[in-house]
């Protein structure tokens, strides 16, 4: 690495969309409930929501430390997979629906093959999915549920999976407005 050229490297100008923060990271674990325990009992975070073997083989576990559905998300480890267990993906915030939709479009003008986009279930959050060049899972997401006060998060009745983008925004969950403010970006 030539650490004077990559020192000088920076964020091009005009870029269509912009990451606010790491919103949340996704881990592959070896006992889902020893690390659950972890992360409630020493680090302090609450559980959203935990998946069981009838939603996701395996089961999932979502972890807040704010107000965001959730900050960490937990994973069982896959099996044949190096034991200490690794990276399920890192997902990036961005403030508007309508960045996720550029970011997508920015992604393809790059050649990044997308692997996912729409809306999964807990979280509910609208996203595209895509890996870096080491092959690791990231995401842009907008829309995240956010929990309140008083531990309420949205039943699983009222999560809704979408398949693309433009599926999530024709069929909204309750209380999310997927209103695209340049309609001309849903015609590309």
């Amino acid at each position: 690495m030539d650490a004077q050229t990559v020192a000088k490297m920076h964020r091009p100008s005009g870029m269509p969309f912009r990451c606010n923060k790491i919103g949340h990271v996704a881990l592959y674990v070896k006992d889902l409930q020893r690390s659950a325990k972890f992360y409630t009992e020493v680090m302090g975070f609450n559980i959203s929501d935990a998946y069981g073997d009838s939603v996701l083989p395996g089961g999932v576990v979502f972890l807040r430390c704010s107000a965001d559905h959730h900050g960490v998300a937990l994973f069982p480890l896959p099996e044949g997979q190096a034991p200490q267990g690794g990276l399920h993906h890192m997902a990036f915030e961005v403030s508007t629906l309508d960045e996720v939709i550029r970011a997508r479009d920015h992604l393809r003008r790059h050649d990044v093959p997308i692997h996912f986009e729409g809306r999964r279930r807990a979280g509910v959050q609208l996203a595209i999915e895509f890996c870096d060049p080491d092959g690791h899972n990231l995401e842009i997401y907008w829309g995240i549920d956010q929990v309140g006060s008083d531990g309420r998060v949205r039943p699983p009745e009222e999560w809704k999976a979408a398949a693309s983008l433009e599926a999530a925004i024709a069929d909204p969950v309750v209380g999310q407005d997927t209103t695209v403010q340049d309609r001309s970006l849903l015609h590309q």
